[in-house]
């Protein structure tokens, strides 16, 4: 009986996406195509992107910026968040300035990021970047704050060296906390980066959605909403691998 259960409940997650599209079908009768396309439509209009070649081109791009932004703002926010978290002083410095830049949306930069940087990648790639810092930063900055000290106690005792407690000590330590970050970080850098190519971008996602807007071709707007939806979830799904990863490496998980 238990196998029987785990089984059906491996089978949930199918049921729900049944449902959600026979819902779709239905209620897309009592409307015309260009106000509510089926799911059948918007699959086609999926296909007839994928043959003109345009979708592959619009997530290459949204991709690169994507990296772009996330990356750096890994590089940066990581190392800023161990020195903040580890060094009070540093912290009390400047904690007022971070408490008053987070709370400010990513979108709310994009007019001065447009006169700073132009109309093209950086901007986007500026605002996935703002995204994604904040986030990250604060959680890699608590997590080490909650490493507890007899940690770095009984790392002293043993003759650990300061790379060695940086290695072996902080950064296993403060790695769940850090992961959170890291997945908190992607989400937001995702719908930030969709925002930023539709306000100021002629290419990627964001655009291909506003533009097929401007021909009242609705099918391909609900298909670029979809494509933003499964590549965000491919994107946590390798988060997720590199997450077991990395713990299986520190011995943080088996």
């Amino acid at each position: 009986m238990g196998r029987v259960a785990k089984n059906l409940k491996k089978l949930l997650p199918i049921v729900s996406i049944a449902a959600f599209f026979l819902l779709w079908q239905y209620f897309s009768g009592f409307y015309s195509a260009t106000l509510f396309p089926s799911p059948f439509q918007v699959l086609a209009a999926l296909f007839e992107l994928i043959e003109r070649g345009v979708l592959a081109e619009h997530i290459a791009v949204s991709i690169l910026r994507f990296l772009a932004g996330y990356i750096l703002a890994v590089i940066l926010a990581v190392p800023l968040g161990i020195i903040f978290g580890y060094f009070p002083l540093f912290h009390f410095a400047v904690d007022p300035l971070i408490q008053v830049l987070r709370p400010i949306s990513p979108i709310a930069w994009f007019p001065l990021a447009v006169l700073w940087f132009g109309i093209g990648n950086a901007p986007a790639v500026f605002i996935i970047f703002l995204a994604s810092f904040f986030p990250l930063l604060l959680s890699t900055l608590d997590s080490v704050r909650q490493i507890p000290p007899i940690y770095f106690k009984v790392a002293t005792n043993f003759g650990a060296g300061k790379g060695a407690v940086f290695y072996k000590v902080i950064l296993p330590a403060a790695f769940p906390g850090i992961m959170v970050g890291l997945h908190i970080a992607v989400g937001t850098a995702w719908i930030h980066l969709v925002a930023g190519e539709m306000l100021g971008s002629q290419s990627g996602l964001g655009y291909l959605i506003v533009d097929s807007r401007n021909f009242l071709r609705t099918d391909w707007i609900i298909a670029g909403m979809l494509t933003v939806g499964i590549l965000g979830l491919v994107i946590y799904r390798i988060m997720k691998m590199f997450e077991i990863f990395i713990k299986r490496f520190w011995g943080v998980e088996s």
